[in-house]
């Protein structure tokens, strides 16, 4: 920039008047080019600019020597307009988002003005990622919008200096060459704290790991290096598999890579990793004999390591001829899962659409692929894939669009939306998947920019890779169960399932397709989304005014009197709640929001025939119920036990929660072994719901007693959130010391 442009620039600025350039950019070529420069001029010096004009045009103004005032600055004045998105925007004009289009924008903004920019951009219902960069004189946030909200942001808020788009995509980084990707792996390598060898541990099966990766090294062992068959070796050197277990292995680990790349922070990493290579160098293993292959992967590494705690994640799926029916490989994960001696949490994926995606078909054609063989799995936690992914950098697809919206589902995600009602909810939650685009002529494709970055299985030549689909989703699952597991040691996997689930919300996306559904209409969109998109701070955080008590119990759901040939139903627990009473009841007709999700795992009894009836495939079945505010104790007893009576007899009952104000009911949310749902009213009707009942329902255990397995007893993990949003009421405080000892449970 020329001496005399730049002393321009400058003279833009005046401090004591808060007068502040915010962004300049320089538009045209050659000769035609010209400084564009946005200027924040706060309403108290609005006339600033015009006095420093009118002190130009005056002759009696003019300087000593005859010059006009202000001369350096106002001749070189083109133009001045207020500020559009397009002046704030400061990266290359062809980025610039095409009309409607939503993408994530970087939002530059000045100094002590975030707070303003946050009210206003809700008020504008504008989504933000909780990622914040903070500077000297700026802070950079990432929020979701298209142009025309974006503008009307800015007429609303003078908060904004400069307006990016984000990149937080893996292009640049797959563009890269070895060596350069070398650089930036050592870096991160640099930053990272390994986690000890007793950490838990994310345990895969798949094709094998490359072990030698330098990001993989700090966390996987040789000695948890397995395989099920040992002419196949352990290393992922199958080229069939296109190095699948090394790619899910950094997101396992890591996540997203691209953050971290991009980062300066220490990583602490706090679990490690485990690999079973459960698919042959060539060709493929029988489907018939998946159930016994994963059996036996799991025996492998709890033989080396049979004390760490670990979460076994399997991305291997393959149709179900009958789909949501249990199969021999969904009911050796039913069994894995339960086990008596040893329980454990498996994640597994929904599985792919393997056919060629259109946009025009998206969300029916989803709608219509079911969950694949064996994410029927009523015990494991079912991972589909949603997307937030929508910004493409890449010159090579410039024009391209991308087909899922932000926040809706990723369009190669399976869904259980045709299952006979019977079978339970799957998916249970979706993780990041990525995305496809496509520009309107060739079939849609997953494009690099809206895939995950995570680690190559052959790092001789280079580093990095992408991953996505419902892979890279439940590899993101595993990885956050993980880290629930090392933040909070000792929880049954029952309740790591649990908490999964409950931390999990819709998208503002999914939202919109929700509202106004009625129940039946919602249990085909829940048997779409899941319950929605996990997050780690609320699964394991209580902030005051967002207050969570977990309970880890057991009953005994069945009975049977000496030389009767029939069981009955036996326990019902009640767990009294501690609600900080006195602080509901002074909100009055505050709103206040109630969620509780029951986990608990089945034994499965996959040779029954003729499964009309949901129990005959379960063992039992649990499910909970809440005193209402004008009930007594004893009839909310008496309530409980005419609920439980009826579905055993099979009447259709909505039920033994109630169906006042929430959101799913009994009909929707009691399939499966995993129960979550969501309570609105006032804090004051609240208070008086300060009971849940736990009680069985029937199964084979009570169906078929001859097998001697009515006396068993059914664990669970009862999860319950009230929150009091808008509020500076703390809840949490009241309520801290009575959850310090064990909560009353009266049978």
């Amino acid at each position: 920039m020329p001496r005399g442009e730049g002393e321009a620039i400058d003279k833009l600025s005046n401090r004591p008047k808060r007068v502040e350039v915010v962004s300049t950019k320089e538009t045209g070529d050659g000769a035609n080019s010209y400084i564009e420069a946005t200027v924040f001029v706060p309403a108290e010096a609005e006339t600033y600019y015009l006095d420093k004009v009118k002190a130009y045009r005056d002759p009696a103004q003019n300087t000593r020597t005859g010059r006009p005032a202000n001369e350096a600055l106002v001749a070189r004045m083109d133009n001045v307009q207020i500020a559009t998105v397009q002046s704030l925007f400061t990266d290359a004009a062809a980025l610039f988002p095409q009309s409607g289009q939503p993408v994530w924008w970087e939002v530059w903004l000045r100094r002590d003005t975030r707070e303003r920019f946050m009210h206003v951009a809700d008020r504008l219902n504008i989504r933000r990622r909780e990622h914040l960069v903070s500077f000297r004189e700026r802070d950079v946030v990432l929020a979701l919008a298209d142009v025309a909200t974006m503008t009307r942001l800015i007429r609303n808020c003078d908060a904004v200096a400069e307006l990016r788009l984000a990149k937080d995509t893996p292009a640049m980084f797959l563009g890269l060459g070895g060596g350069e990707q070398a650089e930036w792996s050592d870096e991160l390598l640099s930053r990272i704290n390994p986690p000890g060898m007793a950490a838990p541990a994310v345990c895969l099966l798949d094709s094998g790991v490359t072990q030698r990766h330098p990001l993989i090294q700090p966390v996987l062992d040789e000695a948890d290096m397995h395989t099920v068959e040992p002419i196949w070796g352990k290393a992922d050197t199958a080229a069939l598999w296109n190095g699948h277990g090394t790619a899910m292995s950094g997101v396992a680990i890591y996540g997203d890579l691209q953050p971290l790349l991009t980062g300066k922070d220490a990583v602490d990493l706090q679990h490690r990793l485990e690999s079973v290579k459960i698919l042959p160098p060539d060709g493929h293993n029988d489907p018939e004999l998946y159930g016994a292959i994963t059996i036996e992967a799991v025996a492998r590494v709890e033989l080396q390591a049979p004390h760490r705690p670990r979460v076994v994640c399997m991305a291997i799926t393959s149709a179900n001829p009958v789909p949501g029916k249990p199969s021999s490989w969904s009911a050796a994960v039913d069994q894995l899962c339960f086990d008596e001696e040893q329980r454990r949490l498996v994640v597994v994926s929904a599985g792919n659409i393997r056919d060629e995606l259109a946009s025009a078909t998206y969300l029916d054609a989803n709608d219509l692929a079911p969950v694949e063989d064996p994410a029927q799995a009523w015990n494991a936690l079912t991972v589909g894939a949603y997307t937030d992914k929508i910004n493409i950098i890449d010159p090579d697809y410039r024009g391209w669009q991308p087909i899922g919206a932000p926040g809706d589902l990723s369009p190669s995600s399976r869904t259980s939306v045709t299952w006979s009602r019977q079978w339970p909810i799957k998916p249970d939650v979706v993780f990041e998947g990525g995305n496809f685009a496509g520009d309107g002529v060739q079939d849609p494709e997953p494009i690099d920019d809206l895939r995950l970055l995570t680690t190559h299985s052959k790092p001789n030549l280079r580093l990095l890779d992408t991953i996505g689909d419902t892979s890279g989703a439940s590899a993101l699952a595993a990885n956050m169960a993980a880290r629930i597991m090392a933040a909070r040691p000792g929880l049954w996997p029952e309740t790591v399932r649990g908490l999964v689930v409950h931390s999990a919300e819709w998208t503002p996306a999914m939202q919109a397709r929700m509202a106004g559904r009625s129940k039946a209409e919602l249990h085909s969109l829940l048997r779409r989304y899941g319950y929605g998109v996990p997050d780690f701070d609320r699964a394991i955080l209580s902030a005051s005014n967002d207050l969570t008590l977990l309970i880890e119990d057991e009953l005994n759901p069945f009975d049977k009197e000496q030389g009767s040939s029939t069981a009955k139903s036996k326990d019902m627990r009640l767990h009294r709640l501690p609600w900080p009473r006195r602080e509901l009841e002074a909100l009055g007709a505050t709103p206040v929001e109630f969620r509780i999700t029951l986990s608990y795992f089945v034994e499965p009894n996959p040779g029954e025939r003729g499964w009309t009836r949901r129990h005959r495939y379960a063992s039992h079945n649990l499910r909970f119920a809440v005193k209402r505010a004008t009930e007594t104790v004893d009839d909310f007893r008496r309530r409980i036990n005419r609920v439980a009576r009826e579905e055993e007899e099979g009447i259709s009952v909505s039920s033994g929660a109630g169906d006042d104000n929430w959101r799913l009911g009994g009909t929707v949310r009691d399939r499966g072994s995993l129960h979550s749902d969501w309570w609105k009213g006032t804090a004051a009707d609240l208070a008086g719901r300060d009971a849940i009942g736990i009680y069985p329902v029937g199964g084979w255990w009570k169906e078929k007693p001859h097998l001697d397995r009515w006396s068993a007893a059914a664990r669970y993990a009862l999860i319950v959130t009230i929150r009091a949003p808008g509020t500076n009421v703390d809840l949490y405080t009241p309520v801290a010391n009575p959850i310090s000892i064990p909560i009353a449970v009266r049978r």
